[in-house]
């Protein structure tokens, strides 16, 4: 069987030679660079020919070529657009002197004809209309004199540093991939330049201050006055990479495998074990991947810092958990797979790029594998006391790959592995589908074997490298590998986001054998691993496939104690709770219960209850000590139930809040989540006086793809509210007759949180026992292309039907009395002080104190809100609107001010001028005048930092 098995293999590589285009082989494009770097202006001057070979079966008319230099040159650019996307904003309101830009002198022919050319809508390709057609086989010369101004490295990487040191990268023209069709793709800083292959010679004059170190070879340098002189070359190679410095930071290792030029390094380990360290990596690599065809391999800390070990080695470096040698060994590892894959497999980047982070983490996953087996996720602090007996703590190393890919996927918010970079998430464009990518091949090795795996990647790149090439050459060498069909891998795991989840269904017990019923809840078809295990060792495995819904499969009986689904957790699957089935007694086959402090990972084996004390405060209650007692793991869950009692000292009283919820997912997009909800609170809303909430609520979701950040909302509740008033204080303003009511309440929120156009609408209709009420709020905020913003907002609402007495349910104008409970208010009943001058932008929205008799609207309101920048954080506002009360003209209101908008919607000073008070800066009281936004709450505040990746 083996032999047959070799023969198939070497027919197969024998099939692959044959195949490799003719193309491919030669005919390659020849690129002449010669570029001298002016200091002083951060300028490259650049004159460069380009021989172009039409290796197509068609006639080219016009040709493009990558100018991603000249993503930084304005706001409009694919670059500065995807950078809003991801609430970065440094690219948008930077200067003209801090932006870099291409300027193109001339394009000329091989005849010396000027040609005409033109950016294409992304601003950096450009394409070039050739004089005469370029016919299958032929080729043209073109010879292009240009400037690039290089940008600051703020935005990206790229670009010149504070003390004149750079780092370049695609910053000269390099011809777009044509393969039947053009692939014009843009700079979004997504690292997936599409050249085509070619040979490039670059003579590079820069500051003879300066040490250069590139990926591409030296072939001779030479030293004059103030400057100096560099050849460098390659061959079938994609961008020339050169890091200028100021110290000669690099070194040059020499192996058996590779020349490695590197300044990756790692506190506290001795540069000569750093040298043992990169041998044995390339080693690795050499034997697991194949030979690197390039003189030189270039593995810098900028290249690691763009794609870094995720996790818990990011921390401080004088609380890094992991052991110097495994740091470094991992930090070059990853650098280098990268770099490697990057430089020498043709892949199409944008929409193929999975294949190469595939390889790459696979091969990561097998390195840990073999030579640090026993390697846990926390690294040292799993040995600490009160550490070492979470769930985390036990996970090793390879583990994250599974939990990190599931952080999106219990999220919804998971995108199939073939889907182009450009619309991936952050999260998962950085993290989650590389994981998932390497995990996939990892499931696969240990179903068809890991040897046919390893051997398929090292036929695939030693073939295919420095060529054109597709996934689907990958695919027909797995398949050619594989026994077993293996059609599921591509259509179920790569082609899809479709989940995989099973279940053990019902173990049937004889007294040789065990009749197991397996479930596929998720209708996904793929292989699903066995454990036979007792006393916690597995002492049998099985694999099983085909299962669409449910099948009954039968294993001999071995002495098993349990019987566990995909224990190894190879399979990255949605939810492993119901993996397990115990063989014992009924009672063996409960989960017991375990209290854990903080959060953990998710124990598929245990009912995991976690506590944290919480300490909450507002003026009434005082300081609240308590604890919130929760099911919520690090990856989200379906069911959740949270409750938080506390003791309020101040009152000498319980307090606290409650809730159950389940969140059903329906799709990716459109009508996307339902969310189910029974909440509850009780706190004080005056001395000796609480409030006490009961409310059914549900609530669904849209959006139109994941990476767009518009959202759109509709949600009902049923809000229960009971008060116990102390008989002292019959002098609360505008309270209600009956101190507990109920309101209906429906809203529809439509949301783009866009950092440059802010735009947002709420619908509010509540029905109660003595109104109804129906109440519009749009919200606009525009950062305009000179650097200002203009913020508005309005506000309409009006009584359908109004028998109350008082003006509890009243529109507020500029602090709403909040009988619905939904504000963060410190201090919610008072009248003065420095409580009261808190203020949450709701309804009205004034930030002046008005006159009594307009301060609230029992029958219609309508208010507009304004403000713009002065200088940066500083904006000037102004608020205008009409008040209408039954049995009174309405009244114009107005007030003006100072807005301090330190971060909007968190922290925010108000400081009126001008109002239907007159000159209230000249006023005594004035400190009492001044209003604040604040926001504590930590939930709320990891929102800034979630907005980016998901």
């Amino acid at each position: 069987m083996g032999g047959h098995k070799k023969i198939k293999l070497c027919y197969g590589i024998f099939i692959i030679a044959l195949l490799l285009p003719l193309g491919e082989l030669c005919g390659q494009h020849i690129n002449l660079v010669n570029a001298t770097l002016n200091d002083d202006t951060h300028e490259l001057s650049i004159q460069q020919e380009f021989t172009y070979n039409n290796t197509s079966k068609k006639t080219l008319d016009t040709l493009y070529f990558n100018d991603w230099a000249n993503a930084y040159a304005d706001k409009n650019t694919a670059l500065a657009k995807s950078f809003t996307r991801q609430f970065k904003k440094s690219l948008h309101l930077a200067k003209d002197t801090e932006r870099g830009h291409t300027e193109i002198l001339s394009i000329v022919d091989y005849d010396y004809k000027g040609v005409q050319w033109e950016r294409m809508s992304g601003q950096d390709i450009i394409g070039i209309q050739l004089n005469q057609p370029l016919l299958p086989g032929a080729s043209t010369h073109l010879f292009i004199t240009y400037n690039v101004k290089l940008p600051p490295n703020k935005y990206t990487p790229y670009g010149y540093t504070g003390n004149k040191e750079y780092y370049l990268k695609d910053w000269y023209l390099t011809p777009a991939m044509f393969d039947g069709k053009w692939h014009l793709y843009s700079n979004k800083n997504l690292e997936d330049l599409y050249t085509d292959i070619t040979d490039t010679n670059i003579n590079l004059v820069y500051p003879d201050s300066l040490y250069l170190s590139s990926n591409f070879r030296s072939s001779g340098n030479a030293q004059f006055p103030n400057g100096q002189r560099i050849q460098l070359n390659a061959s079938r190679q994609k961008n020339c990479e050169i890091i200028l410095s100021k110290t000669k930071r690099f070194t040059t290792h020499i192996t058996p495998y590779a020349t490695v030029v590197t300044d990756i390094n790692v506190n506290k380990y001795d540069p000569v074990l750093q040298g043992i360290s990169i041998n044995n990596v390339v080693k690795f690599i050499y034997e697991n991947l194949g030979k690197y065809p390039h003189p030189r391999l270039l593995v810098s800390e900028i290249d690691y810092n763009k794609n870094p070990l995720y996790g818990i080695n990011q921390l401080p470096s004088f609380i890094r958990p992991y052991d110097p040698q495994f740091q470094f060994e991992m930090k070059f590892l990853k650098t280098a797979l990268i770099n490697i894959l990057e430089e020498t497999l043709y892949l199409d980047p944008r929409k193929e790029q999975w294949l190469a982070d595939a390889i790459a983490n696979y091969l990561m996953i097998a390195y840990v594998e073999a030579h640090y087996p026993n390697q846990k996720l926390l690294g040292k602090l799993a040995k600490i006391w009160g550490v070492r007996s979470f769930n985390l703590a036990k996970m090793g190393f390879n583990e994250q790959y599974p939990f990190l890919y599931m952080l999106t996927a219990r999220r919804n918010l998971d995108q199939p592995l073939i889907t182009s970079n450009d619309s991936l998430i952050r999260f998962n464009q950085k993290i989650a589908n590389k994981y998932k990518a390497g995990l996939g091949l990892s499931y696969l090795a240990s179903y068809v074997g890991k040897e046919k795996v390893d051997e398929s990647i090292k036929t695939f790149y030693k073939f295919y490298q420095l060529n054109r090439v597709k996934v689907l050459d990958f695919e027909s060498i797995l398949k050619r590998s594989a026994d077993q069909n293996i059609d599921w891998f591509f259509n179920n795991y790569v082609y899809s986001d479709r989940r995989i989840d099973y279940k053990i269904k019902k173990v049937e017990k004889d007294n040789d054998s065990l009749t197991l019923t397996i479930k596929n809840k998720e209708g996904t078809v793929v292989p699903i691993s066995l454990f036979g295990l007792k006393n916690d060792s597995v002492i049998s495995k099985y694999w099983f496939s085909g299962i669409e819904k449910e099948k009954k499969f039968t294993i001999p009986r071995n002495g098993e104690e349990r019987l566990v689904l995909n224990y190894d957790q190879k399979i990255p699957e949605f939810n492993q709770r119901d993996n397990w089935k115990s063989l014992g007694g009924f009672f063996s086959g409960n989960k017991k219960l375990k209290l854990t402090f903080l959060q953990d990972s998710e124990n598929p084996y245990l009912n995991q209850v976690f506590y944290t004390p919480v300490l909450e405060f507002n003026i009434y209650d005082g300081w609240t000590p308590g604890m919130r007692l929760h099911n919520k793991t690090l990856l989200e869950r379906p069911f959740v139930f949270d409750v938080s009692p506390s003791y309020s000292f101040r009152e000498q009283a319980f307090v606290g809040s409650g809730s159950i919820s389940y969140r059903k997912y329906l799709s990716k997009t459109g009508l996307y989540v339902a969310n189910y909800r029974l909440g509850g609170s009780s706190r004080h809303f005056n001395v000796n006086s609480r409030y006490s909430t009961f409310t059914p609520s549900l609530s669904f979701g849209w959006r139109p793809d994941l990476i767009s950040n518009k959202r759109q909302s509709l949600s009902f509740r049923y809000l229960n509210i009971f008060r116990d008033i102390d008989p002292s204080l019959t002098d609360i303003r505008n309270d209600p007759e009956n101190p507990d009511y109920s309101v209906f309440n429906v809203r529809y929120a439509n949301i783009d949180n866009n950092i440059i156009n802010f735009k947002y609408t709420l619908l509010d209709f509540q029905y109660g026992g003595d109104f109804t009420k129906l109440s519009a709020q749009f919200e606009y905020r525009w950062l305009f292309q000179s650097n200002r913003q203009l913020n508005l907002r309005f506000y309409g609402g009006k009584f359908l039907r109004n028998k109350t007495n008082s003006d509890f349910f009243s529109f507020a104008l500029d602090r709403p009395t909040d009988y619905l409970f939904d504000y963060g208010y410190l201090g919610r009943s008072e009248d003065s002080g420095i409580y009261s001058q808190q203020i949450i932008i709701a309804e009205g929205g004034f930030k002046s104190f008005l006159d009594e008799r307009y301060r609230f609207a029992d029958d219609w309101i309508a208010t507009a809100n304004a403000s713009v920048n002065l200088w940066r954080w500083i904006e000037l506002y102004g608020d205008i609107g009409m008040v209408k009360n039954r049995g009174l003209r309405e009244k114009f209101v107005y007030d003006s001010g100072i807005r301090l908008n330190l971060v909007t919607d968190y922290f925010e000073l108000y400081f009126p001028l001008y109002s239907n008070n007159g000159w209230e800066i000249a006023e005594p009281d004035y400190g009492e005048r001044i209003r604040f936004i604040i926001t504590v709450s930590p939930k709320t505040l990891l929102g800034l930092f979630n907005r980016k990746w998901f």
